[in-house]
């Protein structure tokens, strides 16, 4: 949570901003990146994502994410869903999480320390849910719902 002090002296809490973003290659299989230990899930596979930057808008915070945790590129970057439940679970900070797929272009870089691992996934094929990160296989879940039943985007 975010604590903020506007003009009147009147202090709140905020929730943070963050990205998670399902890219995909030419084959259709999914990137997930294995969070390190030292993060919130580490040892599980996830979206890459993360909080967005100030000064940034979310799509560009969707790019950077991606590049830093796997350092591949993306293209036709579209939204998804905004997931904004204050109970979602293994959350502890109410993240408000926009939600993004992108298509995969090529890897000019190398993932960063939060990333131990970084493969791909066919969607058939995944980790176990138990070993997924957060709330990100509803996530993949509701993409695979959109692509099957034409859902209007952004899911809200």
């Amino acid at each position: 949570m975010i604590t903020c002090q506007f003009e009147d002296g009147f202090k709140v809490l905020l929730r943070h901003v963050v990205v998670d973003t399902l890219v995909f290659n030419q084959a259709g299989q999914i990137l997930m990146v294995k969070r390190t230990a030292k993060l919130l899930e580490g040892g599980k596979w996830g979206l890459a994502g993360g909080y967005m930057d100030r000064d940034e808008t979310t799509a560009q915070a969707a790019v950077r994410e991606v590049y830093e945790e796997s350092g591949w590129e993306v293209k036709d970057l579209t939204l998804l869903a905004i997931i904004d439940n204050p109970k979602r679970p293994k959350e502890d900070r109410q993240n408000v999480s926009f939600v993004f797929f992108a298509e995969a272009t090529q890897q000019t870089g190398e993932p960063d320390w939060e990333s131990d691992e970084v493969r791909w996934f066919d969607l058939n094929n995944l980790p176990p849910r138990d070993q997924i990160a957060f709330d990100h296989a509803s996530h993949i879940e509701l993409y695979q719902k959109y692509r099957q039943e034409g859902l209007s985007l952004p899911i809200l």
